[in-house]
């Protein structure tokens, strides 16, 4: 399964980011040259400290950060591995008609809902085992974050890719992405304030239970729901 490239390279970032986006570089490096290949583990943190020459913090930041981008993916327990899955269209010119036109936030929520109910709708009838385990996998590890914020941010968005996967319509799972992109742009910055993450996760199970049991009105209506409470919540994060 793959994620859209949600951290762009135009952020100014701050010193500890600089750090981080070397780390983005060198791994991204390794896989344009062929180094590794789509669902080959790459080397440890432990390895790529040694590679880079900076601390493990700022291995593990980078490679939540290529997690988002879609270029990898984390696997608790596992290791990280080259994301294997189908092509990404790229979010920089969403990002750059929202920055021009002002895109609001009722109007993305809007968006989300339109696309993601039916999606969910569509992934409870098609879905594969395989895309099952994937969505079951990221709920899993937003269980993990709850006391991290950021990894959890990171996870929500890795499920919502993984319903979009599950749809069976690349160009829809596609989209899915190029909006996610958008949204981990203006959540990552607020993500922090939120202080119980576990209902939120509690919400993200129910739906991969619907869609585990086919149950795509079900599916439907919970993608609804939840998506109506991420936007109660995100105002309440950052109300301007």
């Amino acid at each position: 399964m793959t994620l859209n490239r949600i951290v762009r390279d135009h952020i100014r970032p701050t010193d500890d980011i600089t750090v981080n986006e070397q780390v983005v570089r060198h791994v991204r490096d390794l896989i344009v040259r062929g180094q590794f290949k789509p669902g080959q583990r790459l080397p440890t943190e432990r390895e790529l400290v040694r590679e880079i020459g900076v601390s493990r913090t700022s291995v593990r930041a980078g490679l939540q950060a290529l997690a988002a981008k879609g270029l990898v993916v984390i696997r608790h327990g596992s290791g990280t591995f080259v994301a294997d899955g189908p092509p990404l269209l790229d979010s920089e010119p969403l990002s750059l008609l929202a920055a021009l036109h002002g895109f609001t936030r009722t109007q993305m929520f809007e968006a989300r809902r339109t696309l993601e109910v039916s999606i969910a709708r569509m992934a409870a009838e098609r879905r594969t085992a395989e895309q099952l385990a994937a969505i079951s996998d990221a709920v899993s590890g937003m269980f993990s974050a709850c006391e991290d914020p950021q990894a959890f941010l990171v996870e929500d968005i890795r499920f919502h890719a993984a319903v979009g996967a599950a749809s069976g319509n690349p160009i829809l799972a596609s989209v899915v992405e190029m909006i996610s992109a958008l949204f981990y742009e203006q959540r990552r910055q607020t993500a922090d304030r939120r202080r119980d993450l576990r209902p939120v996760a509690e919400m993200h199970w129910r739906i991969c239970q619907a869609i585990r049991d086919r149950e795509a009105g079900r599916a439907a209506h919970l993608m609804g729901e939840h998506l109506m409470q991420a936007e109660t919540d995100q105002q309440a994060e950052d109300p301007d």
